[in-house]
């Protein structure tokens, strides 16, 4: 399913703020008001995941969410973060 993004483009990603790469893929932690999330990109299916992260005190595991579910800025953000990278912020929408 690649549109034939690199190794590259993922280290771009890994170069914007709060991404880290690990393998084929990038993460990134975002903590709103009273959502965590952890976001991530996945070079060899070429898409993005949303996963709902406990309360840190909550010992309970993160779960995977709809994009639905997300707030819109921070869907903003990770389509920025993708464009800046050179990597098609469309992507961002893709399901698995």
């Amino acid at each position: 399913m690649s549109d034939g993004h690199t190794e590259a483009e993922l280290s771009a990603l890994g170069d914007q703020e709060g991404w880290q790469t690990e393998g084929s893929a990038a993460r990134v932690h975002y903590s709103g008001a009273t959502d965590r999330y952890s976001i991530e990109y996945y070079l060899p299916s070429d898409c993005v995941v949303y996963w709902k992260v406990p309360p840190a005190e909550g010992g309970e595991t993160a779960v995977p969410v709809g994009r639905s579910t997300v707030p819109t800025p921070l869907r903003e953000r990770i389509r920025e973060d993708l464009a800046a990278a050179g990597i098609d912020p469309e992507i961002e929408q893709r399901t698995l």
